[in-house]
């Protein structure tokens, strides 16, 4: 027996094609949520990467990377970004025997990343610092414990590979 119309709506949808600008908006929403920055945010620092002589692309991976909360999250402190943002918002991280409490604050070369010791207490804490062998921390980090260093600023070889940033940047010159 044929089926009524109404049995047939929502059967035959097609997929559609994704245009070029629904392409660069989902690589952007998506470095937008892998390091949890707002929309203002990340129009900031891509201006701020525009603006820079160096390559655009490798500028703005590398603000992204040197956040607080990323490289607490890199050094194996906590186990997501997310945790990782909130121990920075409660005070659990010294920088250079400061407390800063920015999950946004720029991290530069040299600067001595510490746990506070009674945030050593944390169960999370224990664990991820277990969980985390120093021998698998980006080249441009250093841990010992829980303290942690920024050897270098990350090069183009040591930021991520599996988002295309050309595209992000095409998103933005239109």
């Amino acid at each position: 027996m044929p089926e009524s119309p109404s049995e047939q709506k929502g059967k035959k949808r097609r997929a559609r094609k994704i245009s070029d600008y629904g392409i660069r908006l989902r690589e952007k929403q998506k470095l937008k949520f892998i390091y949890g920055v707002l929309e203002r945010q990340f129009r900031r620092y891509f201006k701020k990467a525009l603006s820079d002589p160096q390559n655009t692309e490798e500028v703005l991976l590398r603000l992204l990377e040197c956040r607080l909360d990323n490289v607490v999250y890199r050094l194996g402190f906590a186990k997501t970004r997310n945790q990782a943002r909130q121990f920075v918002n409660h005070g659990h991280i010294l920088i250079d025997d400061k407390k800063v409490d920015i999950p946004s604050y720029n991290i530069k070369a040299g600067q001595i990343i510490t746990l506070k010791s009674k945030s050593l207490e944390i169960p999370s804490v224990q664990e991820s610092l277990k969980e985390t062998k120093p021998d698998k921390l980006p080249p441009w980090l250093e841990r010992k414990g829980p303290v942690g260093k920024v050897k270098k600023l990350p090069e183009k070889d040591d930021l991520r590979t599996d988002i295309d940033i050309s595209l992000i940047v095409e998103y933005y010159s239109r």
